[in-house]
């Protein structure tokens, strides 16, 4: 019997959706069972040891246990904090020694703790490339930090100016006005007790908020304070999704995370965009502002589009939002805890404290502090590093290769994941010596290449051609709040704290920093 035409049509159709739903199901199976396989049979012959591979899920709910186990209570005051922050890989390494690997769901990421080998990736940034696992990750902030190869290369060229020396001091009124209000209110708290319990973690959140605020968007700095709210509301949610294993499409199923994140993207871009328009209109108007990072950024993005002759060669409206979002999420978060980590070591190490003050007032006395000044600091700068040093504001670096690649005695194929372990190369008694889980500040009393003889093993803010961008404004701006709080306050732990590091994004104290601030 014959076959009519439609029959003919509908039994195609089928065959094309069996064959397409086979397809699918190979490239799953291909996805979790049989790549990671090849690639751990691949890193084994190449001396990497690792856990046996967990079908789709890795390692990642072993190390999602151990991390909730860890943060259910505050650990000894010590500052070796990695078996507390990064259990997982303190365990890991323990048991397989420097040369190991972690599967993150069905993809494995290689540990480097070679100076060297790290040193390569950082400068071999074309070929170790940022990972996005995570696509959930873009509605944080994006920006030049999550570029790559000639995109990145241009937006670093035209943010370089915002973050010269020269400009820097031209926003040091920013953080005096800043540091003042907060300082101010600190003083109206601890007014007429002499002394009182005080969290400055809110606060130090506040003051490097009302910073940024302030240098990001000149007058506009009120309106960017909300912005804060919802950028660290999002960066919780981005977090809470990196305890999960990732699959591919589900940002675009509307959970409730996923819907709330996308209403958060939506507000933050509208409202930059528009402070953005307003100051646009002013420059078309003849209107000249340039000693904000916005005024500075949209300037050298017009002089960059003159001189190549195009607007293609200069940033898009929405490439600045995204630059703007980075300078909010990565300058206050930097700068915020370390503050609040070297304010509780000052706590705990009262010789410290009285040295750098000592220091303060024989730069300024009673005086505010001078960016001149600020740079002839050098015991504050030695426990600014030192603080940096046991509690990086990040944990670890994640790259990937684009290619296969060979990594000293490794041969790594295309796609495998790296980490520079910023936090367990910090504290590595091979490098740094017995004492490298105790605080002393006088390692760095020759400045950094000393005291790491020269290799990279202290990378707290990145390292190689991608290093970030903000290192000396987060720097300036901690120095500046600390000399300021030295000449106002002296300071201690409370009975009520909590030793309780986390990583929220960056280093973090879970249940705050309560001090007993003692107005001087």
């Amino acid at each position: 019997m014959a076959w009519t035409e439609m029959e003919v049509i509908y039994i195609l159709l089928g065959v094309c959706v069996s064959v397409g739903l086979l397809a699918y199901a190979w490239g799953v199976l291909d996805w979790v069972w049989f790549k990671p396989k090849k690639l751990e049979k691949w890193l084994k012959q190449q001396g990497l040891k690792g856990n046996p591979y967990r079908i789709l899920s890795g390692d990642m709910k072993e190390l999602a246990k151990m991390t909730t186990d860890a943060l259910s209570k505050p650990m000894t005051l010590s500052d070796n904090i990695a078996p507390r922050v990064i259990p997982y890989y303190v365990q890991h390494v323990n048991k397989y020694g420097k040369s190991c690997y972690v599967w993150m769901g069905p993809r494995p990421m290689v540990l480097i703790r070679d100076p060297e080998l790290i040193k390569e990736v950082f400068n071999k940034h074309y070929q170790y490339q940022k990972p996005v696992t995570n696509p959930l990750g873009r509605k944080v902030a994006r920006g030049v930090a999550t570029y790559e190869k000639d995109k990145w290369a241009k937006h670093r060229r035209i943010i370089n100016p915002a973050f010269y020396l020269e400009k820097l001091k031209l926003m040091q009124p920013a953080f005096l006005l800043s540091c003042c209000e907060m300082l101010g209110k600190w003083e109206g708290i601890v007014s007429g007790k002499g002394s009182c319990e005080l969290d400055v973690w809110p606060d130090l959140q506040g003051l490097s908020c009302d910073v940024i605020s302030r240098t990001a968007f000149g007058s506009s700095y009120e309106e960017g304070k909300r912005f804060f709210e919802l950028q660290r509301e999002q960066a919780m949610h981005f977090i809470e999704s990196l305890r999960q294993v990732y699959v591919p499409g589900w940002r675009f199923v509307p959970t409730k995370r996923n819907r709330r994140m996308n209403a958060i993207e939506n507000e933050v871009n509208s409202s930059i965009r528009g402070i953005i328009d307003k100051r646009m209109k002013a420059m078309q108007g003849g209107e000249t502002n340039n000693d904000d990072l916005l005024g500075i950024l949209l300037e050298s993005n017009l002089q960059e589009i003159r001189q190549k002759g195009g607007k293609e060669f200069g940033m898009s409206i929405e490439d600045v939002i995204e630059e703007c979002k980075l300078f909010y999420f990565a300058g206050q978060e930097t700068t915020s805890v370390m503050l609040v980590w070297t304010m509780i070591l000052l706590s705990r190490f009262q010789d410290w404290q009285a040295r750098a003050r000592e220091e303060v007032l024989q730069v300024f006395g009673d005086q505010e502090p001078d960016f001149e000044g600020l740079n002839s600091l050098k015991v504050l700068t030695m426990i600014l590093y030192e603080s940096l040093r046991l509690y990086p504001p990040l944990i670890g670096v994640d790259r990937w290769t684009v290619e296969e690649t060979k990594l000293g005695e490794t041969v790594l194929p295309q796609g495998a994941m790296v980490m520079l372990p910023i936090l367990l190369m910090h504290v590595d008694s091979e490098i740094w010596g017995e004492d490298a889980k105790e605080f002393k500040p006088d390692r760095f009393r020759e400045g950094i290449m000393k005291a790491t003889k020269g290799k990279q093993v202290f990378f707290p803010f990145g390292g190689g051609p991608r290093i970030c961008i903000g290192q000396n404004f987060a720097l300036v701006e901690a120095k500046m709040a600390m000399a300021m709080i030295l000449q106002h306050f002296s300071f201690e732990l409370s009975p009520s704290y909590a030793h309780a590091p986390y990583s929220m994004v960056t280093t973090q104290p879970q249940y705050g920093a309560p001090l007993i601030m003692h107005k001087l």
